[in-house]
């Protein structure tokens, strides 16, 4: 009797086994991210083609970066588009990925037609930021006007400006249609800081060389986003 049953619970635990390592094998088997533990991998294409599997990374430092996408119907998030302009010329001026081993990742959870759109309304997201910045008979704002002015000029304190279809664009965008590692995340939402639209709530994970999670952030609003410093800064940290 005893016998039968140390057989059948090794028979149980060889198909566990086989069954975890089955799961582990599949890029899209993604589970919530914990700090301290192995992020799961995915498969993802690029906006700027090819794909890119997370695993095949391994050995280098990833900041990855669940950017919001959608702000409203047909309306893309600002902060998104400074977020990553503020790193690509970050690193287009210091060669931060190269000196730090690290690679970024952009993942929006949307289709590759609305990711292209993403990338093409660029410019005019930078041009609309600036314009809030710079508004017209600026010193006859009123209180509001003034209290607005303030987040803009605090919130997107550099300027950048790019020529239609001529945005640099050196970290993959990766497309995650139908939201699959949003959801599987935790991170996928339809209702977020005021706005009913599918969305990600904008989340950073930033993982060592072995993949683990080392850094997990989840903002609270949308203008709620560590700085790039900030960031790389702690890449610099884990690296010691």
């Amino acid at each position: 009797m005893k016998k039968a049953f140390g057989n059948a619970a090794l028979i149980f635990l060889v198909a566990a086994a086989a069954t975890m390592t089955a799961a582990s094998a599949d890029p899209q088997a993604a589970k919530p991210a914990t700090l301290g533990q192995v992020m799961p991998d995915f498969k993802l294409l690029s906006a700027q083609g090819g794909e890119v599997t997370l695993s095949k990374l391994a050995g280098k430092n990833i900041l990855l970066i669940f950017p919001r996408g959608l702000a409203g119907e047909k309306h893309w998030c600002h902060v998104c588009n400074y977020q990553y302009a503020d790193l690509a010329e970050l690193e287009k001026k210091i060669g931060f990925r190269k000196a730090q081993n690290l690679e970024v990742l952009f993942v929006l959870p949307y289709d590759r037609t609305m990711v292209l759109d993403w990338v093409d309304k660029f410019a005019d997201q930078m041009k609309d930021i600036e314009a809030w910045k710079n508004p017209p008979e600026a010193d006859k704002l009123d209180e509001k006007g003034k209290a607005r002015l303030d987040l803009m000029r605090n919130s997107f304190p550099q300027k950048y400006l790019y020529e239609k279809g001529r945005v640099p664009l050196p970290f993959p965008v990766l497309i995650d249609e139908g939201a699959k590692i949003a959801k599987s995340l935790g991170i996928f939402t339809t209702e977020w800081s005021g706005s009913k639209i599918d969305q990600n709530v904008p989340t950073i994970f930033i993982l060592d060389p072995k993949g683990m999670v080392r850094f997990k952030y989840i903002s609270q609003n949308t203008f709620d986003r560590p700085a790039a410093e900030y960031l790389l800064k702690f890449v610099e940290f884990i690296g010691k």
